[in-house]
């Protein structure tokens, strides 16, 4: 069984080796960044970061079936608020523009790309990694991404109205971005992977040296118009189970590499309609049942949240769960539990 939890310091040589097999955007292959990620969740997690909008959350799966603190195959974020004043989000507007000229009879319908910003962005989900030794065994990927929903959820007053998930367009064999190379290394001259890592840190680079008048998609190869606004394969599992719960395509691309934004209002969202609270029953579950992703919360210690992905029985206000679940949440009888469906 898998225990999604809250990061914590002791976990930073795992995701070293995360980071170092993926070296992924959201998991880079650098210690002073994955610290960073790790100080601000945990600050995060305790409320040492006052205002709810600066806060960040960095989930890990633990892999339990060794036993001890398990061994961590993969991550997933919450950005309370992705978009201030000093580092506003960024994106490209998708929309169609239409030309016809009665003298030569010609009629073209062009994409155009219009740089935006958000100074009071929206929540974004982000940092979904999975271990590749561990993918589609027990569905870890969906469990890091349920996770996410099911605490916003819980805590609805942290996060924005709107939900963000920025998906990954297809990416040539060596990682790099066709709309980067079209567009923004010939206005910043810097490689896409450059390009990233600084905009974590500073995004002035983009708003003085990015053209802020419309840009024609017709000037690029088609290529590189069939990649705008598309997931790439690995990604296309995501955007499905991002649908099913309710996010769009909100015709918005990422400036850096032209994968296309998909939103849903909080309120919406599937998961956080169905979420309940129930307390944990005397007598432990025994059968099979419906599956459920199970949370809970502690106000003190070193694990703020745990959850796991487990059969769950509801009667009432009562919940069963089968003993493993129990010790794994580390919960007795009348606990309260925080639920969503997980099938």
């Amino acid at each position: 069984m898998y225990l999604l939890r809250d990061v914590q310091r002791t976990d930073l040589p795992a995701l070293k080796r995360l980071g170092a097999e993926l070296d992924s955007v959201n998991l880079p292959d650098d210690e002073r960044v994955l610290e960073q990620l790790i100080d601000k969740s945990i600050r995060s997690f305790s409320g040492r970061i006052r205002n709810p909008f600066e806060r960040s959350y960095l989930f890990v799966l633990a892999d339990m079936k060794h036993g001890g603190a398990g061994t961590i195959v993969g991550t997933s974020m919450i950005i309370a608020q992705h978009g201030t004043l000093e580092a506003p989000h960024v994106y490209l507007e998708v929309s169609q523009r239409e030309h016809y000229s009665q003298t030569i009879d010609k009629h073209f319908r062009h994409t155009v790309l219009s740089i935006g910003y958000h100074y009071e962005g929206p929540t974004e989900i982000g940092g979904l990694i999975v271990g590749q030794g561990h993918r589609g065994q027990g569905k870890p990927g969906k469990q890091l991404s349920y996770v996410r929903f099911l605490f916003m959820a819980i805590h609805r007053r942290r996060f924005r109205e709107r939900v963000l998930a920025e998906l990954l367009p297809p990416l040539l064999p060596d990682g790099r971005s066709l709309l980067w190379e079209a567009l923004g290394r010939k206005f910043t001259g810097l490689t896409y992977q450059e390009a990233d890592r600084l905009s974590r840190q500073n995004k002035e680079f983009i708003k003085e040296l990015f053209p802020q008048s419309d840009i024609y998609a017709t000037l690029f190869s088609p290529r590189v118009q069939r990649a705008i606004g598309r997931v790439g394969a690995d990604t296309e599992p995501v955007q499905r189970l991002l649908e099913k719960i309710g996010f769009r395509y909100v015709e918005r691309i990422d400036p850096f590499d032209g994968g296309p934004h998909f939103e849903a209002a909080l309120a919406d969202i599937s998961l956080v309609r169905q979420y309940r609270v129930a307390r944990l029953a005397e007598q432990a579950l025994k059968i099979d049942f419906d599956e459920q992703l199970v949370g809970v919360e502690r106000s003190v210690g070193k694990n703020r949240f745990r959850a796991v992905r487990t059969p769950c029985r509801v009667d009432g206000e009562m919940a069963a769960l089968p003993n493993e679940a129990r010790k794994l949440l580390g919960v007795r009888p009348g606990d309260k539990l925080h639920l969503i469906p997980f099938e």
